[in-house]
């Protein structure tokens, strides 16, 4: 078993990612005993509001205050954990573009074990942990026994460890910024360029209708805007759609497109990659409708429905107008 298990803390403009009450439920299934330490890190005002904020769900926080964290330089943060992390630790951080630029490297410089995209955690046994993770664009899932007696860096896929409702701690936020060491790196961020904003903002969307690949044709589009406009809804897609340039992206959901936070999210004929998946936040109610069966949105979906959307979405559209 593991009693030193560290959570890295995405952050955005004073306010942690989702993922901060995620990483806590999946270190439980690593090890229960397991004192879990957030690391924060970032510049400035917006720094103590987060570490502030993350106090409430970690017992300790580490906060990392230096202008070279300004901006999400895996890089620089990489060197930062290289030295504070102590020996045999069990780093988590989440799997997105940013966690995968960071996490392979910094395993290879704490010499631990590295798991990506973990979607399932079976449990220890001695320094064996056995875990699941994705193949094939999710669609096997492959049962993975790691020897984490040195220690791991995993990432944790998004939206898969449900969040405990109505925990809440005091914590207390030790400031490390002191111990981080040299920062010197070759990689310089020059500016952020922020998502477009089309003539629908998906961002502020409650309810979405977002359609893939299993809308087949461009023409087939109409019967979603059908559908969104008796839902009081707006229209989103994942990229294979924005790709072959059937919408714009700022309509497109994902790591590389944009981050929603809706109530109610239609995922019609998208099969649910994980960069599909890390674009939705907020733990909204997700139904998923597809004809394949294993296709990995039915793993994070409240409501799947095997079906062709090509039949079932006018089929719906109507019964709605019948109302």
């Amino acid at each position: 078993m593991t009693d030193q298990v560290f959570a890295y803390i995405v952050h955005k403009d004073g306010v942690a990612d989702d993922t901060a009450l995620e990483l806590p439920v999946a270190a439980g299934k690593i090890s229960p005993d397991a004192t879990v330490t957030a690391i924060v890190a970032g510049s400035g005002d917006n720094l103590e509001a987060v570490c502030g904020e993350v106090a409430k769900i970690y017992p300790t926080v580490w906060k990392l205050d230096n202008e070279a964290f300004a901006y999400p330089n895996a890089e620089v943060i990489r060197s930062a954990l290289v030295t504070l992390l102590p020996e045999n630790a069990v780093v988590l951080i989440p799997h997105d573009t940013f966690g995968m630029d960071l996490a392979p490297g910094l395993s290879i410089k704490i010499n631990a074990a590295f798991i990506s995209d973990v979607v399932g955690i079976e449990g220890i046994s001695d320094s064996e942990l056995s875990i699941v993770r994705q193949e094939y664009g999710g669609q096997v899932s492959t049962h993975v026994a790691a020897d984490i007696a040195s220690g791991a860096v995993i990432n944790i896929r998004p939206g898969v460890f449900q969040p405990e409702e109505g925990t809440s701690v005091t914590g207390e936020v030790v400031d490390k910024s002191g111990d981080i060491g040299d920062l010197a790196t070759a990689r310089k961020y020059i500016e952020i360029v922020e998502a477009e904003v089309g003539d629908v903002d998906i961002t502020k969307s409650e309810v979405l209708v977002s359609v893939g690949r299993g809308i087949e044709d461009e023409d087939n589009l109409e019967i979603a805007f059908d559908l969104a406009k008796v839902m009081g809804a707006d229209v989103s897609c994942s990229r294979p759609i924005v790709d072959a340039k059937w919408m714009e992206k700022p309509r497109q959901v994902g790591t590389s497109g944009q981050t929603v936070k809706p109530k109610v999210y239609l995922a019609m004929g998208i099969s649910g990659s994980f960069q599909h998946l890390g674009g939705i936040k907020g733990n909204p109610f997700i139904v998923a409708v597809n004809k394949n069966l294993k296709a990995p949105i039915f793993q994070v979906a409240d409501v799947g429905i095997e079906a062709d959307i090509l039949d079932f979405i006018p089929e719906l559209t109507e019964s709605i107008e019948d109302l």
